[in-house]
C-alpha cells in the first residue's frame, strides 16, 4: 500500500489517488450484451451453452428439487448450522424494525394524502459461488424479501463442477423458506430472471453481488425495465485509525476486504506516520498466513494510506471516497460519526470489525461501492417494496383546492386538467 502525506496538500491533491480500479466498460458491454441478447432468445438452451461454456458443468435439470434443499445440511459441521440461525436472527430482528406504518396526512381540509409500501411481487436473488460461496449474502437477501411479502422469490447461484451448490448456500435456504433454486450462474443466471426461460421465471427486480459480467449484466437488463439493487462493483473499506488503534486490528479490517478479489480496494486514513507504519508492517505480517494471500496482495496493489493533519481533514477525505464499508478505530467515533454522509456501512471504535456487518450483527452486507454510496443506501426492507401514494377528497375538500389546481393547470396550457376539476365543481 502506497503511503500519502497530505497535511499540507489537502483533499485536492488526494482525490486523482481515490480512483477506483477501472475496466474497459465498452467491451464488457458488448461481450455482456450478446450473451443476455442469446439466452433472450434461446431460453434454456442458452443458459445450458453459457453454463457448459463458463462454469464448465450444464445440469438438465436447472432447477434444485424440494429433497436437495432439505438435505442441505448434511455434512455441515454444528457450530457451521448454529453461526447461520444466529445470523438468521439477527438479521431477521434488525429488517423487521423497518416495518413502517404510513399515517393519513390532511394536507388541508377535506383532502387526505398518504403512502403504502406494496412488496415487489417477483425478485430476482443472484449469491456467487465459485471460490467464495456467500451463503451469507443470501440470508441478507432473502429474509427481507420475505419480511416485505414479495410473492415470488427465484435464487440462482453457479454449481461445482458436479452440478451441486454448496451444502450451505442449500442450508440456509432452506432455513430461510427459499423454494425456487436454480443452478445457474453468471450474466446467463441475470438474463434468464430478467426475460424468463421455459425453466426460470421472469422477475422484477434483480438483487446481488457479483463480478464485473454479472454487474454489467444487471445494469444492462435495467434498460429493458427490469430494476437492480444498486451499483455494486469489487468490495472495498476505508480505516479512520487513530493512535489508540491497535495495528493489529486495523490489518485485519484491511485484509478482510482485500482477500474478496484481486480488484477490491483498501484505505487506511490517519494522523499519525507512526500508526501507518505499525499498520503496514502487519498486513505485510498477516497476509502471508491468508490461504487467499495472493488475492490479498494483488488487492494491495491498488490500495492507498493517507496521512491527514486531523480528524476533520480525515472525515472530508472519507466522504470524498464515499466507502461501501468505513470503520473509525478512534478515540470519540461516535462523534465522529455525525459527521459521516457518505458511506455505505460504518462500524464504531476499536471492538466493531467490518467482518460482524459482513455476517451476524443484523446489518444488511449488500451495500453501494465504488463511490455510489455518495447517492444510494445499501439494500434493506424498502429495497423489496414501493411506496404507492393516495389521495381522497371530499365535495368541501375539491371545492376548497379547486381553484388552484385550475390556475396552474391553466398556466401550463393543459386545460384537460382543468376541466376535470371544473366539471365537478359545476356538478
Amino acid at each position: 500500500m502506497r503511503i500519502t502525506d497530505i497535511r499540507e496538500t489537502g483533499i485536492v491533491a488526494a482525490r486523482a489517488l481515490l480512483t477506483r480500479p477501472v475496466i474497459d466498460v465498452s467491451r464488457l458491454e458488448q461481450t455482456v450484451g450478446a450473451i443476455l441478447s442469446e439466452v433472450r432468445s434461446g431460453g434454456d438452451a442458452a443458459v445450458r451453452k453459457f453454463s457448459l461454456q463458463f462454469d464448465k458443468v450444464a445440469p438438465e435439470r436447472m432447477e434444485i428439487s424440494a429433497a436437495e434443499i432439505a438435505a442441505g445440511g448434511e455434512g455441515l459441521e454444528d457450530a457451521l448450522k448454529a453461526a447461520i440461525r444466529m445470523a438468521k436472527e439477527n438479521i431477521e430482528t434488525f429488517h423487521r424494525r423497518q416495518e413502517r406504518t404510513e399515517e393519513i396526512v390532511e394536507t388541508m381540509l377535506g383532502v387526505r394524502c398518504w403512502r403504502k409500501a406494496v412488496a415487489i411481487e417477483k425478485v430476482g436473488l443472484y449469491i456467487p459461488g465459485g471460490t467464495a460461496p456467500l451463503f451469507s449474502t443470501l440470508l441478507m437477501l432473502a429474509i427481507p424479501a420475505r419480511i416485505a411479502g414479495c410473492r415470488e422469490i427465484v435464487l440462482c447461484s453457479p454449481p461445482d463442477a458436479q452440478g451441486r451448490l454448496h451444502p450451505a448456500i442449500l442450508y440456509a435456504a432452506g432455513l430461510v423458506g427459499m423454494t425456487r433454486i436454480f443452478r445457474v450462474g453468471g450474466v446467463q443466471a441475470i438474463g434468464a430472471m430478467a426475460y424468463g426461460t421455459e425453466s426460470i421465471p421472469a422477475v422484477y427486480k434483480i438483487f446481488g453481488p457479483g463480478n464485473q459480467y454479472v454487474t454489467c449484466a444487471k445494469q444492462l437488463v435495467q434498460r429493458d425495465g427490469i430494476a437492480m439493487d444498486m451499483p455494486a462493483g469489487p468490495s472495498e473499506v476505508a480505516v479512520y485509525a487513530d493512535e489508540t488503534a491497535d495495528a493489529g486490528f486495523v490489518a485485519a479490517d484491511l485484509l478482510s476486504q482485500a482477500e474478496h478479489g484481486a480488484d477490491s480496494q483498501v484505505v487506511l486514513v490517519s494522523p499519525s506516520a507512526v500508526v501507518v507504519e505499525r499498520v503496514l508492517a502487519e498486513v505485510d505480517r498477516q497476509v502471508a498466513l491468508l490461504p487467499r494471500a495472493d488475492i490479498a496482495r494483488k488487492a494491495l496493489v491498488n490500495s492507498r494510506s493517507f496521512i491527514v493533519k486531523d480528524d476533520v481533514q480525515a472525515m472530508e477525505l472519507l466522504n470524498e471516497y464515499a466507502p461501501e464499508h468505513l470503520i473509525l478505530a478512534c478515540r470519540d467515533a461516535e462523534r465522529l460519526a455525525e459527521d459521516v454522509v457518505n458511506a455505505g456501512s460504518v462500524f464504531l471504535g476499536h471492538y466493531s470489525p467490518e467482518s460482524v456487518g459482513d455476517y451476524a450483527s443484523g446489518t444488511n452486507h449488500v451495500l453501494p461501492t465504488n463511490g455510489a454510496a455518495r447517492a444510494f443506501s445499501g439494500v434493506s426492507l424498502d429495497s423489496f417494496v414501493k411506496k404507492i401514494t393516495f389521495q381522497q377528497l371530499s365535495r368541501e375538500g375539491l371545492a376548497a383546492i379547486g381553484g388552484a389546481v385550475q390556475a396552474m393547470a391553466s398556466a401550463e396550457g393543459l386545460e384537460a386538467h382543468a376541466q376535470a376539476v371544473r366539471v365537478r365543481l359545476e356538478k
